[in-house]
């Protein structure tokens, strides 16, 4: 079941302040190469192969179709960008460590969190830079219970973790200089079409993936109607670490 990555492309603009905001907080000298742990349809990898003219930026996603979108929009960076279909809770097939790692919106998705540290650590070089960003405990808990009074049997494929035990996991998989901390960012759109889409093509995704054609949109209109406003009740987990010498 792979993302719908044009329809993300259009709508993810959360996801793209996010990342911008995390990308802020990565020092580069523009000579790096850096990994986007996580590339998605390619608009924050963007900005990052801007901050690296004679760098080199490798864009990594479990999605072929979030690869195969980030391939047109990044095609004016031509050699300075290359392209790896992997999922980051496996050994990553760089053939090269990396200088930096950025990620933003995807960690959550990878549901054994030592085994994601553990993997990055192995492709970066020491005192390499991880900036990131996911979901953390707490997140989209009202999502989670209106999709339940739905009807929907809640998926266990994320992982929503805390800041101490991501900062044991980090620790013990290489990385010093460690910061975690959560961050509320409630995220309103509109009622109705917006809405739906939204739900449809993120976070919801896997559950309606499931779902038979003529189940989707009642159940969407279900949990809009379940939720008290439309508002998704996001909690960032923010990440800082550097990779040991």
């Amino acid at each position: 079941m792979d993302w719908d990555a044009s329809t993300y492309d259009r709508i993810a603009d959360p996801m793209f302040r996010w990342g911008s905001e995390v990308l802020g907080r990565l020092s580069l000298e523009g000579r790096e190469t850096v990994l986007d742990a996580g590339c998605g349809s390619g608009r924050v990898t963007e900005l990052l192969a801007q901050r690296v003219p004679d760098g080199r930026v490798i864009a990594l996603d479990a999605s072929p179709a979030m690869i195969d979108e980030s391939r047109t929009r990044l095609a004016r960076f031509r050699e300075r960008i290359s392209y790896v279909v992997a999922n980051l809770g496996r050994p990553l097939p760089l053939d090269q460590p990396v200088d930096a790692v950025l990620s933003t919106a995807t960690f959550h998705w990878v549901t054994d969190h030592d085994a994601l540290f553990a993997n990055l650590s192995s492709v970066m070089r020491p005192n390499a830079r991880l900036q990131a960003q996911c979901g953390g405990v707490g997140n989209i808990e009202r999502v989670k219970a209106a999709a339940m009074a739905a009807g929907a049997v809640w998926p266990e494929d994320h992982y929503f973790a805390t800041p101490s035990e991501t900062q044991r996991r980090l620790a013990r998989n290489g990385f010093v200089d460690v910061r975690c901390w959560l961050q509320e960012a409630p995220t309103r759109l509109e009622p109705g079409e917006q809405l739906d889409t939204y739900m449809r093509t993120i976070i919801l995704r896997t559950i309606v993936d499931r779902m038979s054609e003529p189940e989707r949109d009642p159940f969407l209109r279900a949990v809009g109607r379940e939720l008290s406003e439309p508002v998704i009740d996001y909690v960032r987990l923010n990440i800082s670490a550097r990779r040991a010498s």
